[in-house]
């Protein structure tokens, strides 16, 4: 018999727990805590909690990433978190796609996209018949530009966070603030109930937000736009932060899967940034700057909402995006890539640094980790004989389609292609009257003739079945009945998904792969004694940890633990 998958064990356990205090509340029973037992010391323990929490999530930050760089990063970084902090160095993500979206999203809800019903980027809307970004909402106005970038609220998102669970608990008098270059990467941390969420404008250059939060811009804000600071970043090339030769962890700088910068004619340092920023500030993301401003954006928040200084705990959250934009660009084993974490080490040490003289050495709660990781580049394993490939999303919707049409009769079938997942047409299998399980069940075994497909999965199966931890699980998690599609496609370890034409450069990631969801999860500060535990974890994992350390009630469709037990 299998065992339950995260979700699965979730919503089981808490049903147990719901039967056993209706039971115990019809016979009388008085549930007794362990606290009576404890000695008189744990009554100056209770309700004692940080000042501030600060959530660093990095984008696209492999587990390896910690420690391939080791020797060239700083003290007060990453090095700090790791060796005065805990890590987990067995942590997952524990459903598919894994995506910028879905990851942020899990990390601060507890949850998986089965639930908080963040199953991509982008998915299909098959009311609409669009397709829909994770944090659209026409219904909100931009504040801070005149571009529709401020059109994104976290409406889509269906569950709680850990973030608004701290509001509700203070009755709103805690302070949230989400910060990252992404719409997404700061407003699913940021939650529903969040006194802001503030993200990059590339038409204008400013931080924005929209009308969800407010109808205008706090003063820091618009002080901290009127330094124009991207113009700044612009304004100076990206050379390597070390000697180029000292890049020994890399491959060459000018290998034949990296990407260029419109306007470049090869991918290697310096990179003229002046000459090839174009009309608006889209470059910046692509830069370590990227990260710069970002971290002087969460340090004006420090200041501008005085966080850690009330009466209740405050949050921070904050991702860094430009590590996602270059490994897509130039890989995970290339210069740039090295180049962005060994800068990114500094802002970490400054916003360490800032947070805890804000608040108080000893008074911050810390964690670090990321929102996916990344897979080698196909041609990069190739090149050393590994098996890999670039499989086209193109080829496979189209194969299908002409399959169904041979199989059904003309028609279109397929609606979407996203997220390695086929959206059939619906409503045209019911006007043929034909049994959806068994047209799932025949894509899901036509698509197998792919060497890229290593599995198919159909969401007929989804709804039937209870898989344990492995492959199956993980797409368990992942899948929505209303927003997922029919059949869930996984691709073969090493290979990728491509788009368009032409051979592909740079790296992608959404796989079930360990490359993938492997990630890391640092905890430093408050309360953290070091150490480290290979014990398996799971991203779900840390909201009801920073809950229990709140003494506050986990988001409402967490399917995590508590990690407090190991960092004894």
């Amino acid at each position: 018999m299998s065992k339950p998958s995260v979700l699965g064990r979730g919503i089981f356990a808490k049903a147990a727990f719901a039967c056993f205090a209706a039971l115990s509340a019809c016979v009388g029973i008085t549930h007794t805590t362990t606290v009576e037992k404890e000695p008189a010391t744990m009554a100056t323990t209770v309700m004692q909690r940080p000042k501030l929490i600060v959530g660093i999530v990095v984008d696209q930050m492999r587990y390896d990433y910690l420690f391939r760089y080791w020797s060239k990063y700083g003290n007060d970084g990453f090095k700090k978190l790791v060796t005065e902090g805990y890590n987990f160095k067995n942590n997952h993500y524990t459903y598919v796609p894994t995506y910028t979206g879905p990851g942020h999203a899990s990390v601060y809800t507890g949850s998986v996209p089965a639930l908080n019903g963040i199953v991509g980027n982008d998915w299909y809307n098959r009311a609409t018949g669009k397709t829909i970004y994770c944090t659209e909402d026409n219904t909100v106005k931009t504040v801070g530009s005149t571009s529709t970038a401020g059109q994104m609220s976290p409406a889509n998102l269906l569950t709680t966070t850990i973030t608004d669970e701290l509001r509700l608990a203070t009755n709103m008098g805690a302070k949230v603030i989400g910060v990252a270059l992404k719409d997404r990467g700061s407003i699913l941390p940021a939650g529903h109930l969040a006194n802001g969420a503030y993200w990059f404008d590339s038409p204008s250059g400013n931080w924005i937000t929209s009308t969800y939060y407010e109808n205008d811009l706090p003063a820091w804000v618009k002080e901290f736009n009127a330094r124009k600071l991207a113009d700044t970043y612009l304004s100076q090339p990206w050379n390597t932060l070390l000697p180029i030769a000292q890049y020994t962890e890399s491959t060459r700088d000018d290998a034949p899967w990296e990407g260029l910068i419109a306007g470049e004619k090869s991918p290697v340092f310096p990179h003229d940034v002046p000459a090839l920023r174009g009309k608006d500030y889209e470059l910046i993301r692509s830069l370590p700057a990227g990260n710069t401003i970002t971290k002087d954006f969460a340090l004006a928040a420090l200041k501008g909402e005085n966080l850690g200084k009330g009466t209740h705990p405050d949050f921070l959250a904050v991702s860094f995006s430009s590590t996602d934009y270059v490994g897509h660009r130039y890989g995970p084993n290339s210069v740039e890539a090295e180049d962005v974490f060994l800068r990114l080490d500094k802002e970490i040490s400054e916003l360490i640094a800032a947070a805890e003289a804000q608040a108080g050495k000893g008074n911050v709660l810390f964690f670090l980790t990321a929102d996916h990781g990344a897979a080698h580049v196909p041609a990069f394993l190739q090149e050393h004989n590994i098996p890999a490939g670039v499989s086209s999303s193109a080829t496979i919707r189209d194969s299908v389609e002409a399959y169904l049409d041979k199989t059904y009769g003309k028609g279109e079938w397929v609606e979407r292609y996203i997220n390695q997942q086929v959206y059939l047409n619906r409503k045209l299998a019911d006007s043929k009257k034909l049994d959806l399980a068994e047209v799932q069940q025949r894509v899901a075994s036509y698509v197998m003739r792919f060497p890229a497909v290593a599995s198919t999965v159909t969401a007929t199966a989804l709804q039937q079945n209870n898989w344990s931890q492995g492959m199956k699980g993980r797409i368990e998690n992942g899948y929505n009945a209303q927003r997922s599609g029919d059949v869930i496609v996984v691709l073969q370890p090493g290979w990728f998904e491509g788009y368009g034409s032409g051979k592909p450069t740079g790296t992608t990631h959404g796989s079930y792969a360990n490359y993938d969801t492997h990630v890391p999860l640092v905890w430093y500060g408050w309360r953290v004694k070091p150490g480290e535990s290979s014990e398996e974890t799971g991203i779900t994992d840390i909201a009801p940890t920073i809950a229990s350390w709140l003494y506050i009630q986990e988001p409402n469709g967490s399917v995590g633990k508590p990690l407090q037990q190991y960092m004894k």
